[in-house]
């Protein structure tokens, strides 16, 4: 990679800089495209699900390597009633995610275990001496908090558990909100990767970023107990702390972040209310891939402009974060529980961040799910939610 042989650099190879990664390879294969993280393995520790409705079908060849498991359905149960929904659901791999890009791109073209000192909006220095020219840079390497923006926080803790005896459970369990309420809104998200294989998160909606990982730990260990399961080992761990915005101000956000272009977490590409990022990842890869003019002041153009058009259309889930927060912490999960009785095909929108503005007007119609004064006050935005910074512990890309 000699200077000014470099087209695109691309700051952080977790979800939303390897999608870009991978879209450039495929559709734009003339490009000389670098890809630097700081991880042991591009993708890191994660894993990442969506709903099979999340994504156009002619898009899915872009996540279709990364898919390490798919279920023909999904669960929740809360502590009124549990139900099923038959859409297909998917969960990557940060394992995933590393094999398709060594796959898409030459080996000399991935830098990991590397840290950038210095980021332009055409030029990149790493801590190790090295310094690379580019037409463009894209800076994807997550954020450690949201400057400008209010709202709360959905953090957890992940572990891949392996068992003495089969579990028993052939599809996920996207919530369980049967277990004790703490810390917020609390459930337990299951995945099923094989008959004694078993991936459970812990998460909270906090108005706290803190993680309290013993805890976590131990809470899972007693879901597994409650459930029959006897754990043979604890095969992986992870954990996460998601912005949940209910408001700010985005012209204040984009500025201080600078002038170069701008991805996932860093362009605040998330759902405001599930955290949840990988179908705007998605849309972000590709049109960046279909640009004509990827010159750095095209990009940092057009990042800017899916970053506010994003934010724009985030308005309705925001005001519904100041609903959820302005709640009594012990009264949240009534919010997703009244949620999960609506039609599926509206639920699925929703997650999508496609709803219309007469499935809006659904999710509101009728009695509140916490007090009337209290979502009143959250609607009108009188409810003071917390700025989103989070000096120490960088955010991770997960999808909730």
């Amino acid at each position: 990679m000699q200077a000014g042989k470099i087209d695109i650099a691309i700051l952080g190879g977790g979800l939303a800089g390897g999608l870009i990664a991978l879209a450039l390879a495929r559709l734009r294969p003339e490009l000389s495209v670098v890809v630097i993280d700081q991880g042991h393995r591009f993708g890191g520790n994660h894993v990442w699900s969506c709903f099979d409705s999340d994504l156009p079908r002619r898009d899915r060849w872009l996540t279709g390597p990364l898919e390490a498991r798919r279920w023909g359905g999904y669960d929740v149960h809360f502590p009124a009633y549990s139900r099923h929904l038959p859409a297909a659901y998917v969960s990557m791999t940060g394992e995933t995610l590393d094999a398709a890009l060594r796959a898409a791109l030459p080996e000399d073209r991935l830098l990991n275990r590397t840290d950038v000192v210095e980021a332009r909006a055409r030029s990149v220095a790493l801590a190790d001496g090295r310094r690379f020219r580019a037409g463009a840079v894209i800076d994807a390497r997550g954020t450690r908090g949201f400057a400008h923006m209010t709202g709360g926080w959905q953090k957890f803790g992940g572990q891949m558990l392996r068992l003495a005896a089969p579990h028993g459970i052939d599809r996920p369990v996207v919530m369980d909100a049967r277990v004790d309420q703490a810390d917020g809104y609390r459930f337990v998200y299951c995945l099923p990767f094989s008959d004694t294989e078993i991936f459970i998160e812990d998460t909270y909606y906090s108005d706290t970023p803190d993680l309290d990982l013993p805890t976590i730990w131990a809470r899972i260990g007693e879901y597994a107990a409650f459930q029959g399961w006897r754990i043979l080992s604890v095969n992986r761990q992870e954990t996460g702390v998601l912005p949940v915005i209910g408001g700010g101000d985005f012209d204040a956000f984009w500025r201080a972040g600078g002038n170069g272009a701008r991805a996932g977490a860093r362009a605040a590409l998330v759902h405001p209310l599930t955290s949840y990022s990988l179908p705007d990842a998605v849309r972000f890869a590709l049109r960046i891939a279909r640009l004509r003019d990827l010159s750095a002041p095209a990009l940092a153009l057009e990042s800017e402009g899916f970053a506010r058009a994003h934010w724009q259309r985030g308005k309705f889930y925001r005001m519904l974060t100041r609903m959820l927060f302005g709640a009594a912490s012990e009264r949240r999960y009534r919010v997703l529980e009244r949620f999960y009785r609506l039609p599926e095909d509206l639920i699925a929108r929703f997650y999508a961040g496609e709803t219309t503005k007469r499935d809006q007007r659904r999710i509101l119609i009728g009695r509140p799910p916490v007090p009337v004064l209290g979502a009143v006050a959250s609607i009108a935005g009188w409810h003071k939610l917390a700025p989103l910074t989070l000096p120490e512990t960088p955010l991770l890309e997960q999808a909730a």
